[in-house]
């Protein structure tokens, strides 16, 4: 019998010293490339991505939020709330109490008061006692219920690329109990270029090339400090992009004099107010289907896209058929002759408007390729990796699951 203890207990010492340590939980880095089409996947352009779609997990593509813009999707990503649900539901947008916001107006962007109907996921990792850092991400530079990042850096286009990397490698390379459990990065190279000269051009092909590069830059720093079983990367878009031929612009005031209803939003998803005691004029000429748009009011807008319910959202809503634009008329007659331009905020369900999703890391399957999806949906997951209970949320978790190793 004795021999039969001593034996069980050499097991069991043998077992503990066998046993590998825990492996602490690995960073979330969260990298959105403004304006990259899934498509884009598979031509050689992008040799990174290519190799992380190809031995992670790569989604058919991810459906953006109404409107398909930057700030409202972005916003989305960290919330997994729809537009309609966390108030950022333009780029432009009017509040009857804080008044207008624009994207490139920093008073209005560091202003909380736009954010706080939703708590973006790196605020509810900072409540838990879980570091977090931000380069660049839409409402991050504000503090949301009196919370921002444990490291932040406000908006500075001029920030070199590589040096934003290069932060980035400074965070992941801290000591493991001083290193963030969630960072985002962000690269908008790719957007201006579609914008500026079409997304099918040399320039937007160079671009998708550039943050392609951005992206290797990271991994090869994450893999040379031997961190790739300590750091999950998931890299998205916020939407698509569709080509705008020369000429397919309206300008605003033909759509409704100005002395009818005022333009809140111009671009694809417009938004009108109409003035005072002229509410019943606006609603007959700009309600129903038009050559090349159609609008409706606030309350009858698509079930679909989820919106309208917010206050902030116009009583009209006109959506431009896609490879088209309407804009102030000073800025029709601006454009160039004949130059073909690129844009977004077009319908979700276009092709053209799909987002990208690829993943790696340790908590990800590896060479799994997943059906198209909500951008709702990455926030529960995200959540999830970090260890946090997510806020209420319009995700549905159970859809990516399947992406993540048993365990994670």
């Amino acid at each position: 019998m004795r021999h039969i203890t001593l034996f069980l207990l050499a097991c069991l010492l043998a077992a503990c010293v066998s046993a590998p340590p825990p492996r602490p939980p690995a960073t979330v880095v969260l990298i959105s490339l403004d304006g990259f089409r899934p498509s884009e996947l598979g031509t050689g352009r992008a040799p990174n991505l290519d190799a992380i779609a190809r031995d992670g997990v790569r989604a058919e593509y991810m459906r953006p939020s109404y409107p398909s813009l930057t700030f409202p999707n972005h916003y989305t990503l960290v919330t997994g709330l729809r537009p309609d649900h966390h108030g950022v539901v333009q780029n432009t947008m009017r509040d009857a109490v804080l008044g207008r916001f624009r994207i490139k107006d920093t008073r209005a962007t560091d202003d909380a008061r736009w954010w706080n109907a939703a708590e973006p996921l790196w605020v509810t990792a900072e409540r838990a006692g879980l570091p977090t850092a931000t380069m660049f991400w839409p409402g991050s530079s504000a503090a949301i219920g009196g919370v921002r990042p444990r490291e932040w850096r406000p908006y500075d286009h001029g920030f070199p690329a590589e040096t934003r990397v290069d932060t980035v490698l400074g965070w992941l390379t801290r000591p493991a109990a001083e290193r963030p459990r969630f960072i985002t990065l962000y690269f908008e190279r790719l957007d201006e270029a579609s914008h500026d000269h079409g997304p099918d051009s040399p320039e937007a092909r160079a671009a998708v090339s550039a943050v392609d590069g951005y992206v290797g830059r990271l991994r090869a720093g994450i893999a040379a400090n031997g961190l790739r079983d300590a750091v999950d990367l998931v890299v998205v878009s916020d939407h698509g992009m569709a080509e705008v031929q020369p000429g397919h612009e309206i300008a605003v005031d033909t759509m409704v004099p100005a002395d009818v209803a005022e333009p809140v939003t111009t671009g694809q998803s417009l938004g009108f107010q109409p003035l005072p005691g002229r509410e019943a004029e606006a609603r007959q000429q700009l309600l129903g289907r038009h050559e090349h748009y159609e609008c409706w009011t606030r309350e009858t807008l698509p079930a679909r896209w989820h919106y309208g319910r917010n206050p902030r959202v116009p009583p009209i809503v006109c959506q431009m058929d896609e490879g088209w634009n309407a804009q102030t008329a000073a800025t029709v007659n601006r454009r160039v002759p004949g130059a073909s331009r690129g844009d977004h905020g077009f319908d979700p369900a276009l092709p053209s408007m799909r987002a990208l999703f690829v993943a790696e890391g340790p908590s990800f399957r590896h060479g799994l390729r997943l059906p198209a999806f909500d951008n709702v949906d990455v926030y529960p997951m995200l959540a999830h990796l970090i260890g946090v209970t997510p806020r209420d949320n319009d995700g549905n978790p159970a859809t990516l699951q399947p992406a993540l190793v048993r365990g994670r």
